[in-house]
């Protein structure tokens, strides 16, 4: 089957090629032409997967499915969250920078709980019909706690600082094939699988 991830971010996008495995065939915006720069303008994980996979269908009519990520710690009341991307500010994906912006904030705070969060919005076609379309979400969380230096070189993002639960080691100390296995984007995206197996 083969679907369109909303995604250029080359990270993400084999990430979910190795966790939906062979049966799909994920091709990413560069390979249907798609450059331009999809709003996310959204105030939630959910409204911004919305946003960014209707964007794609609505322009191309094409099966596809969007992700928003974020990573929420609880004494900053759910920050970075929706922004965590562009949580430093004057940066877009940063990510030392972000990392360093919330080691900041948190300072030498004992309440280190977090959660990274992913939101899934499949958007596909009714009856080989353009002009009609469903919206499915699919959501997948892992909790653990931010750690207070960086460490590991694999993954993205904020993975050099994110401890998963039942783990005494980063995201990206575990490397891509226990991070597959157990991560917040894994868990969305096996719901996704299933549901397109279904299909």
């Amino acid at each position: 089957m083969k679907i369109v991830f909303a995604t250029n971010n080359k990270h993400k996008l084999q990430e979910i090629r190795e966790i939906l495995g062979p049966n799909f065939e994920i091709v990413s915006l560069a390979d249907i032409g798609c450059y331009e720069d999809i709003p996310e303008t959204g105030k939630t994980l959910e409204e911004n997967a919305h946003q960014k996979a209707e964007y794609i269908f609505d322009h191309y009519h094409i099966d596809c499915f969007a992700d928003d990520t974020g990573l929420e710690v609880d004494v900053l009341g759910g920050n970075p969250g929706v922004h965590s991307a562009r949580y430093a500010e004057g940066t877009d994906h940063d990510s030392n920078a972000n990392m360093d912006k919330l080691l900041r904030e948190l300072g030498d705070t004992t309440n280190r709980k977090a959660r990274f969060r992913t939101v899934i919005s499949l958007i596909t076609m009714e009856g080989g019909n353009p002009l009609c379309s469903r919206e499915y979400q699919f959501e997948g969380e892992v909790c653990g706690h931010i750690d207070t230096e960086k460490h590991g070189t694999e993954g993205f993002g904020y993975d050099p600082l994110f401890i998963p639960d039942g783990y005494d080691k980063s995201f990206a100390e575990l490397g891509e094939d226990i991070k597959n296995q157990i991560s917040h984007r894994a868990r969305a995206a096996a719901k996704l699988a299933d549901h397109l197996k279904s299909e």
